[in-house]
């Protein structure tokens, strides 16, 4: 591993992280473990890891706990198990992350055009529509209109 580079989002590059991660596993003699079917279970478990932190938090809460030294510390490590777990699948099933991402980000654009996409006030019942929006109905309430 190279501990001499400085790595950031600005400056760190999807191929050095994948090169960071791939190199721990090489030292470590782990590629007999990082199988697709292993690595996607240990990703879904670290996941679950990271929602213990804001498991019965209301939203506000949940940003502070971002915001507070020691809870931000857990937050970024189970963080980064996760997208390490990721980057590790990608190394192992041949996938360019950068590839796939952008790929899904096109499938999402049609699945969600902007312009038609619902505002957050659009998802609570009662709430008037937002700019172009078309609301949301109550559970339960048939009657075809906005809510």
């Amino acid at each position: 591993m190279n501990d001499d580079l400085e790595y950031s989002d600005g400056s760190t590059t999807v191929s050095q992280l994948k090169a960071l991660v791939e190199s721990f596993v090489t030292e470590r003699d782990w590629h007999v473990f990082h199988r697709p079917k292993n690595l996607s279970m240990a990703l879904a478990i670290e996941a679950a890891e990271l929602m213990e932190h804001f498991q019965w938090l209301t939203l506000e809460e949940s940003e502070a706990a971002c915001d507070e030294p020691e809870q931000r510390q857990a937050i970024e490590e189970e963080l980064a198990d996760v997208v390490c777990y990721a980057v590790a699948l990608a190394n192992a099933a041949r996938i360019d992350l950068s590839r796939a991402i952008a790929q899904k980000m096109k499938k999402n654009a049609v699945k969600y055009p902007a312009p038609r996409a619902p505002t957050a006030i659009d998802r609570i019942p009662g709430a008037s529509a937002g700019a172009g929006g078309e609301g949301c109905r109550s559970v339960g309430d048939d009657s075809g209109k906005p809510g």
